[in-house]
């Protein structure tokens, strides 16, 4: 089997629980946040991290879990990988900030000119850069109405694109995300996500039937010349890593191409090397108009991108784009960084091969476990769907007890869906393989105390 190289700090890459989960000290911790940090702030693990790299977090009591989260996908070239750490560390002792709107700096240049370069499509191309990932999809958003003249967005069901006010509105799932919000921003349309396991008549009718759906609702609805832009994540997040059918987002970008509609692809979770390719997009070639970027952009750092056509970018005025803190100096730097690591240890190439072992066993366990109802995903980006077994009534309860054990045996997991029925995989490319292999029997022997 080959190994992968641990990267980060210099931690046992091991899996080492010297108390139970929560230990001690994360309990006391507890106590003082409940005191201190807002109810509404809420996390998955009940553990305190101190230290964290290659594959394992560190917790307050000592104790060394296995890592499938990655932060949600934004720690993929490891919790603190030498080159992120390094470059941030000299930008740090240089300046930290002059808000590049005020007096401009090399860093922010340069990661418009890598993201420009590693997007998809040879056109000629432009970035902004932002804060989080909310926040670069309400600036797409912005461009795509500024440079067409139109105001309707349509998005999709189980879609995902952040929690401020805009970002609220493109998102499907209410609780915990919506609720009590509103009212949120108008002008946005949602359409059936081509969802094979869930489409009426089944995956072949989805393949079939869920392009042509989403443009008749579109032109009957909407009207295509009212429309801006249309959003999707081309393997969506949050809403269940759902994976359209083959043919669909090209179509999709298609169609937006012959309506002069901008088609922007979120790739904040999907993004740089996660899916196996730089962008989910690539696998199908698809080129957006608009990209958005965030998340693994920089090594953990808070940063955000909208790249696209020059032509799109360029048409908002000089000062309509920007922010005190967008492109921060210390995150161009993380981001240089990021960027120089997943080439450089082809992070692409080894997000194919975390596929390749995890699907396999995923595939066998969901042969022995009926509340399996789906095993998907492509490259690192991989989730397993629990229903009630021979329906597909949501098991969200079976979803969270296989979580639960997952975290008391010492490996992080995330949920997600739109029915909060999904267990999703997100492990850093730099994992060992020895530590993905010991997460999956930690995983089988959760499911096995259902």
């Amino acid at each position: 089997m080959t190994a992968f190289p641990a990267g980060g700090p210099e931690l046992p890459q091991r899996r080492n629980l010297v108390t139970e989960i929560p230990g001690p000290a994360s309990r006391e911790l507890t106590a003082r946040r409940a005191g201190a940090v807002a109810r509404g702030v809420s996390s998955v693990l009940p553990v305190y991290v101190t230290a964290a790299g290659g594959g394992v977090l560190v917790d307050a009591d000592g104790n060394s879990l296995i890592d499938f989260g990655s932060g949600i996908a934004v720690t993929s070239v490891g919790n603190a990988a030498p080159r992120v750490a390094s470059r941030v560390a000299a930008q740090a002792a240089a300046f930290t900030h002059t808000c590049f709107m005020v007096a401009p700096y090399e860093g922010y240049v340069e990661v418009c000119e890598s993201l420009n370069r590693l997007t998809p499509g040879t056109h000629e191309k432009r970035s902004a850069l932002f804060n989080s990932g909310a926040e670069a999809v309400e600036n797409a958003i912005k461009i795509a109405r500024y440079a067409t003249g139109r105001s309707a967005v349509v998005a999709f069901d189980h879609a995902y694109h952040g929690r401020t006010n805009l970002t609220m509105a493109l998102t499907a799932k209410n609780m915990p995300y919506k609720q009590g919000f509103g009212p949120f921003a108008a002008e946005i349309y949602r359409v059936p996500m081509a969802y094979p396991l869930r489409w009426p008549d089944g995956p072949d009718a989805c393949r079939a039937e869920a392009l042509g759906v989403v443009k008749s609702l579109i032109h009957a609805q909407v009207g295509e010349s009212n429309v801006a832009a249309v959003i999707i994540e081309p393997i969506q997040g949050e809403g269940g890593f759902i994976v359209p059918p083959e043919g669909f987002l090209a179509g999709l970008a298609a169609f937006c191409a012959d309506n002069g509609i901008v088609f922007i692809a979120d790739e904040i979770q999907s993004g740089f090397c996660r899916t196996g390719d730089w962008f989910a997009c690539s696998h199908e070639g698809v080129v957006p108009d608009l990209i958005t970027t965030g998340k693994a952009i920089a090594g953990g750092l808070p940063l955000a991108g909208v790249t696209g056509r020059a032509s799109l970018m360029d048409a908002v005025h000089p000062g309509g784009l920007g922010g005190t803190y967008g492109g921060n100096p210390v995150a161009c730097a993380a981001a240089l960084g990021a960027i120089e690591t997943m080439s450089a240890e082809d992070l692409a190439g080894r997000a194919r091969r975390i596929g390749d072992v995890m699907l396999p066993r995923l595939r066998k366990l969901a042969g022995h476990f009926p509340v399996i109802a789906d095993v998907r995903g492509r490259g690192a980006m991989i989730a397993v769907e629990l229903t009630h077994p021979g329906t597909l009534e949501p098991d969200a309860a079976a979803t969270a007890a296989v979580a639960s054990a997952c975290h008391k045996a010492g490996l992080a997991v995330l949920t997600c869906g739109t029915f909060g029925n999904v267990l999703r995989f997100l492990p850093p490319l730099v994992i060992g393989e020895d530590l993905l292999e010991e997460g999956l029997g930690i995983l089988e022997d959760a499911f096995g105390t259902l």
